[in-house]
Parts: structure tokens; sequence; C-alpha cells
């Protein structure tokens, strides 16, 4: 409907170009066209708003506008009559398969959109269909965010889709949508909310291990729609409109419900994941000591093997914090103990393993061998049948073992956790938790039917029964946070599953689907250390801020000398650094892969000790997703949009780290686009200027990661072992003991504050010929601080402590062992090192 509207009134600034090029008329007006086009109604959600004119509804943030959504943005799939028997999988309507028969679909969109009402918090909308008419109803929850309710016609016997069809900028990236292996930037691309059925591929299905249904836009919008059914995303995936996005949900028999959606906007787009966990919960932020670096075989052989490895550890001085123990272990697969002949004294095991300093984890999964006769596994297989633990019915089992656990059955979760009781008693503070992965909408027009004890089916548990698994086992762990590695993952399920990996990757420099010869026979991947790092980008993007990928890549393992070093250089930069393969690669074995030697492990060495020297760093971000919601490993381009690129293989980590890992063969150099300011070599103090890309050096052994000019990054003492308590600590030099005195590795350039997670405040600000320091103490790091000023060619000519001179020592050696002093050396472009005790605050320095 039209309003007449007093020519004193404004036009809302997104509304211009709908209303210039409108000829507007008064209802129930005799006098032609109204001079001034009418003011509509706005719905306000703080600087996000949504407005109506002629037949669009427009998005925008101040004056930029996010997204419309013309009439034929709302649309609904009809069929004859919506049949429980049939799997309305939208996704097969954008990729076809042989094996799906699609449904006969017509597809109904408004004639007219109309504003219905509008109130302060409210806004319905009217959609005028040829035989029915339906409301969408959109309320202001609060700044930032506005939520929608698709309500289903009168009669919805015949819809068995709703689908969106909001228009963006024909430019922008798009960010989000889960886990994927191809590209960060979704443009372009049809994007599955479930597994589906791919046999191009090696593994035979699409690797969705965890689709989420929310989309970023990198002008500063998202898209969340929270339903469990079936659904799809094709992000400007027609060239020939750039700027469509749709996102369809096969609601079938359910379509009576509508549809849920809702819209969010942000001055910068990595601040719409805020609004997400809001809805959805924050992340489980896992244990200190969970970030790794983790140590794991695919196999141990005994526990003598297990012993022998911690042990090896300690004596080469190799920085771990965890080790987990992958299957087998138990009598039989989930027996919940240790099979004696293996592990004759698990117990003493688990004990020395935390005497060691490490942390102990096992593989599990939510299932009871159902072939294996131990009476171990029988007795529990008859409880759970006699109990009635398992689904009513059971569709298509993708394991190698039997049915899963009901877990919407209250009491089969409680007496799986009570099994699991063993375990945690013996300290076991995580899981690796593998597969769950048979519930699955059909691989067919047909359901895989599946039917669950509180009512739920396949339809909507292929997500509800992953919450529900990962559940299960958060709830055990310690209070600390402990360690839940999940292979598999869903919306809001980030509050149970701490880490994702990212399954079964290529021991391959590969991109995702790259073909590559293997023993005569050619093989399409789900990729190497390329579609790891994409996998981990998209994830953060997708509200799971912590991953960790197999070091080494899994499938055709083991890897080469080049490729583990390549790969352990990009996971000491990330969020948990986790090393094994299916080959039970160790680095300290000469004959773990071709080419291991004492350099590679000289290497391995000094990256797992900088993953874990950046625990304060790392810690602080993890700390603040609960505030700000940002990711800790952001993409480039959801960074810094303005740069207008959306590289696969560049990234910050957190505030002021770059990193750009070496992801090619035989490659000792890379282009690196840098973004504003200036940015300093963190291994070699090499000064580059932003807003350029520039080919850097990269010899094997040296990762391209770089430091914001001026930043200041806390960071642990450079003997750091371990973060858990231990009982050897001559042995074994771990936080827990003490946590000495804070490292922060910093540069000159323009005044920067970090915060870290205990208070301590640490700030960093530079002039000409001047450079000034300053920390204030917090809770934690009480002992002193040590400053290590990288990318300075000039020594100082005089250095004061809270206006006292500091004294020089001789070389980085004699000033560990002082409490206080200064030296500098030439090493990374110069390196100037200041050590100040605990009660100094400020430092002054003085350059030629």
């Amino acid at each position: 409907m039209n309003l007449p509207i007093s020519s004193n009134h404004s036009v809302h600034p997104a509304l211009y170009p709908i209303l210039a090029a409108s000829t507007l008329f008064c209802a129930g007006c005799s006098d032609g066209p109204m001079i001034d086009p009418p003011t509509p109604a706005v719905l306000t959600a703080g600087d996000l708003t949504l407005a109506y004119a002629e037949n669009t509804l427009t998005l925008s943030r101040g004056n930029t506008t996010l997204l419309t959504f013309p009439k034929d943005a709302f649309q609904l799939g009809t069929v004859p009559v919506a049949l429980t028997s049939v799997n309305y999988d939208p996704y097969r309507l954008y990729v076809p398969h042989p094996l799906y028969d699609e449904p006969e679909i017509v597809w109904l969109e408004p004639t007219s959109i109309t504003l219905q009402s509008s109130t302060e918090t409210d806004y319905t909308v009217n959609l005028s269909f040829p035989d029915s008419s339906t409301v969408v109803v959109f309320h202001a929850d609060g700044p930032g965010h506005i939520s929608a309710h698709w309500e289903a016609p009168i009669s919805a016997d015949e819809v068995a889709y709703f689908r969106l069809r909001p228009r963006a900028s024909s430019t922008e990236g798009f960010y989000g949508l889960g886990e994927y292996f191809d590209d960060v930037n979704s443009r372009g691309h049809v994007r599955a909310m479930q597994i589906e059925v791919d046999s191009a591929i090696e593994s035979g299905y699409n690797e969705a291990h965890v689709p989420i249904p929310f989309l970023t836009g990198t002008t500063g919008w998202g898209l969340f729609i929270p339903s469990d059914r079936p659904g799809v995303f094709a992000v400007a995936a027609d060239p020939n409109q750039p700027n469509l996005i749709e996102a369809a949900f096969g609601t079938g028999v359910a379509s009576a419900d509508g549809l849920t959606f809702h819209l969010f906007g942000a001055a910068h787009p990595l601040d719409l994941s805020r609004f997400y966990y809001q809805l959805t919960g924050f992340p489980r932020v896992p244990a200190p000591w969970a970030l790794g670096p983790w140590v794991w075989r695919d196999e141990n052989k005994d526990q003598a093997e297990f012993l022998a490895d911690a042990n090896t550890i300690r004596d080469l001085d190799l920085p771990t914090t965890a080790m987990w123990i992958d299957r087998p272990y138990a009598t039989a697969v989930n027996t919940f103990d240790f099979l004696p002949s293996q592990f004759p004294n698990a117990q003493a095991l688990i004990d020395e393993a935390h005497s060691l300093g490490f942390r102990m984890a096992l593989w599990h999964t939510p299932y009871l061998d159902e072939k294996n006769q131990t009476a171990e596994t029988a007795d529990l297989r008859e409880y759970a049948e006699a109990q009635g633990y398992y689904p009513i019915t059971s569709g298509l089992l993708l394991n190698k073992w039997g049915r899963p656990i009901d877990f919407t059955n209250p009491q089969a979760f409680a007496w799986w956790q009570t099994q699991l009781d063993n375990y945690k008693s013996m300290g076991i503070e995580g899981y690796k938790l593998d597969y769950a992965e048979d519930v699955v909408p059909g691989l067919t027009a047909d359901r895989n039917v599946w039917e669950f004890a509180d009512g739920s089916d396949e339809r909507t548990m292929h997500a509800g029964y992953t919450r529900l698994y990962h559940q299960v086992y958060s709830e055990m762990l310690p209070e600390d946070g402990g360690f839940l590695l999940c292979r598999r993952g869903a919306a809001g399920d980030q509050q149970h599953a701490s880490v994702i990996w990212p399954g079964d990757l290529d021991a391959t420099f590969y991109k995702h689907r790259e073909p590559f010869e293997e023993n005569g026979e050619t093989i399409v991947g789900v990729g190497g250390l390329p579609a790891s790092i994409v996998a981990a980008l998209t994830l953060s993007s997708s509200g799971y801020p912590f991953f960790g990928a197999d070091t080494g890549g899994y499938k055709h393992s083991p890897p080469n000398k080049e490729l583990f070093t390549r790969w352990f250089e990009q996971t000491a930069f990330s969020t948990v650094m986790q090393i094994g393969t299916s080959s039970n690669t160790v680095a300290w074995d000469p004959n773990g892969g071709p080419g291991f030697d004492q350099e590679m492990l000289d290497w391995y060495r000094l990256y797992t000790r900088t993953h874990l020297r950046l625990y304060p760093y790392l810690w602080t971000h993890a700390q603040l997703i609960a505030q700000t919601g940002r990711p800790i490993t952001r993409p480039l381009g959801l960074a810094y949009p303005e740069m207008g690129i959306h590289p696969n293989d560049v990234y910050l980590l957190g505030d002021d780290i770059l990193v750009a890992p070496i992801t090619t063969a035989g490659a000792t150099s890379r282009d690196v686009p840098f973004p504003p300011g200036r940015w300093i070599h963190f291994l070699t103090g090499e000064e580059f200027e932003g807003d350029t890309t520039v080919n850097v050096s990269a010899p094997l052994g040296q990762i391209p990661v770089f430091l914001r000019a001026g930043s200041v990054i806390p960071m642990l003492r450079p003997t750091i072992d371990a973060l858990a308590p231990t009982t050897q600590p001559d042995r074994v030099d771990s936080f827990a003991t003490t946590s000495g005195i804070l490292y922060v590795k910093t540069t000159r350039g323009p005044a920067s504050t970090f915060t870290v997670y205990d208070g301590t405040v640490l700030s960093a600000a530079s002039e000409t010929n001047t450079l000034t320091l300053s920390v204030t103490g917090g809770k934690t790091f009480t002992l002193g601080t040590q400053f290590e000023v990288i990318g300075v060619p000039l020594a100082p000519t005089e250095i004061k402590v809270d206006g006292t001179l500091l004294a020089e020592v001789q070389n980085p050696s004699d000033l560990e062992s002082a409490a206080q002093g200064f030296t500098f050396e030439t090493a990374q472009n110069g390196t100037l090192h200041i050590r100040i005790p605990a009660n100094a605050k400020t430092v002054e320095v003085k350059f030629p």
C-alpha cells in the first residue's frame, strides 16, 4: 500500500534508487501521481534498518545497502501433495544425481509485496501469491539484529520448499556456511547443508562434515537460517546473476511451521559472528593445554611403545602438551576399558604421562561393535538392546560396527556417561570423537528412515544427533574445559565441540579435488595441506574458532620431509597444533617418512615451541571470543574486505600476526599480499610495506609470517615444554610449575596496546629516534618482562627503565641469567633484548 506523506519528510537513503525509477500513486486519491514519493515505515535495529517500498524490502546499515528482497526473493516450492516418504533435498535441485529423482515442483513467487503493519519493533509484510497469501513478520531484536518468521500459507499441504533469494553486492565476498575445502569465498559455489553422495571424489561423498546455515557478506551483513531440514545455499552461483543468493530448505510435511531466519548487520564483517553466538551459544573454549602441540600414533602397539614415545619427547626436548591414544586400545570398540594384553597397566601409563606433563585423551565413537563376541561387548550390547537404547528405526549404517546409541533417550544418554566415568576416574581429560555420520536425510529421493525415542527422525537429526553425541562427552570433561576433537559439527554444536578436525585429509600438497597419480591410479582426493588451511578458514567464519588438522596428512601417508615441514610450519601458527598420520609418523623417527632427518627434527622443535610460546597471545584471543565474537583465525579477505581479494592461503592469527604458508611442492618463495601498514617478518626481521604484493623468500624451514609493525605479542619463555603440572620439573619446563618471565615480541611502529588474559597491559610507541615500552602487571605474569624488539638495524645509544639507566650485557645467554639488562645482536635484521624486573613499568630506548 502507498501512504500519502507530506514533502517535508525525508526518504530513507537506501530507497533512492528504487523511488527514482518508480511512479507512485496514493491509494484512494483521484488527483493522479504524487509529486513526492512516500517515506516508508522503517524497522530500526540500531544502525541496521529494514525498509519497504514498491514490492521490495531493503536491508541497510547507515547509507550502505546490504541486501534487497524483491518480490521474487520469497518463493515456495510446491508439489501435488507433500509426502512423508519423500526426501525433499533442495541440494539436488542444483546438483542433480542419477540416484535422485527430482519431485514435480512448481515454484511460486508473490505477485506483490505489501506492508501490512508496522510498529517500532515489528514489521509485517504480506506476500500475495496467485491463489493464497502469507506473511513475513520481522522483529527488531536489538542493535544489528532483525529476526523474521515466514509463515506458511493457510493450506501448506502442497508446500515442500521455502526459498529465500536476496540480492547482495555483485562484487563482495561471501564467508561462512561451515567447513569446506575448495575456497574460503563461497561466491560461485553451491553448498549443501548435509552430507551428499559424490562419486567423483575418493571418499564417495561431499565431505560436508560441518555445514552451518550462516552466511556473511563482506559489506557487513549476515543471514542465519536456524533450520535442521535439508538445505542448500547457492551463492552467486549463476554467472548471469552475480548478486543473487538462494537459500532453500526442504521442509516437506513440516511446511506448516514456516521458516525462521535472522538478518545481522555490523560495521565490520568480523563482528557478525557475535550475533550468531548470541542465538546459538558461544563456543566451548578448550583447556589451555588442548591448544597443543599434541602427538599421537594411528595405532599404538602397546603400553611400552606409548611410554617410550612420551619419554623420547621429553628426552629430545620436543615441546608437547598432550597425547591421545587412537584405536585400537580397548577390548573392543567402546568397551570403556583397556585391552590387558596391549595395556597391562593403563592406570600406570596415565599416571606416568601426567608425571611428564602430558594431558591424556582417547579416540571414541557412539557405537558398540555388533560383530564382536567378547563378553565385554556382548554384555554392553545386550543391556543396551534390552533397555531400548538403540534408535527405534535405523537407516543405512555408514560405519564398521553397528547402530549408534540413541542419545535422545535420557536413560541412554545417562548410561553412556556412566560408562565414561571409568575413563574420567583414571585421568582421561579429552576425546577424539570420530564417525557418527550415519544419520543422513537420504541418498535418493526416498528417505533414509531413522526414528528416535523423542519422535525425531533423520530429516532433522542429521544435525541433531551430532549435537547430542558431543554433549554426552562435553559434560564429562574437567572444569578447565578439557578437549573434544570432533569430526562432525552443526549449528549450535560449538557449545560442545571445542575443536574440529577435518577428517582424513591427504598427505599431499594437492588441492581439493585436484587429481594425482599413485601406484598407477588416478585419485581425486579430498586435498592435502591447501585443503586443510581452507577448512580452518571456512570454519573460523562459521562459528568454530578452534581447528586442528592432522599435521602431515592422513590418507596416502607418510608425508615426505618437505610436506611434513611445510605442514608443521603452518599448524604452529594456528589455534590447535596436533601431529599424527595414518602411517604412525613421528618426527624423531628417521624412518618416519622419506627424507626425515636431524635438520627436520630441529625445525620441528623450533615450530612446536613457537606454537607453545604463543600461548598467552592465543589464549587472550580465545577469552575475547565471549566479548567480541571475533574468530582467532581470520581469512585475509574477511579481515580486510577493502582489499577486494580472497586468497585461500593467507590469514590473520589474531589481530597482529599475518600468516602466508607455503602450500606448493618445491616452492621456496611466494607472493604475499600485505594489508595496509608495515609488516615485519617474524623470523627474519625484514620489513615490508603494506597495500602491495611482494614475493617473499621462504626456504624450507622458514614460513612467511609477519608482525604488524608496532604490535606487542606476549609469549612464554624459550625453554617451555608443557602447560600442565609435572612431577619432574628438572626434566619438564612447565607453565604450571612457574609462569616465568613474560616475553614480548615487538617492533618499532605505530603505538599499540595489548591486554593479556591475566590483566597484564603491554604497550609500545615509537617516534623518530625513540621507543617507549611499558607494562602494567597482571595476576599471572608477575616475575618480570623481557622484550624482544626485532627489525632494529642500529644498536641503542641509551636505555632507561623508570628513569634509571639499564646496563648492557654481552649476549642473550648472559641476559637469561640476569635480573635485568639489555643486549643487541644482528640476528633478525637487528634484535634488541631488554629484561626488566617485576615492578618496572616503563622502558625508554634511544637510537642514533
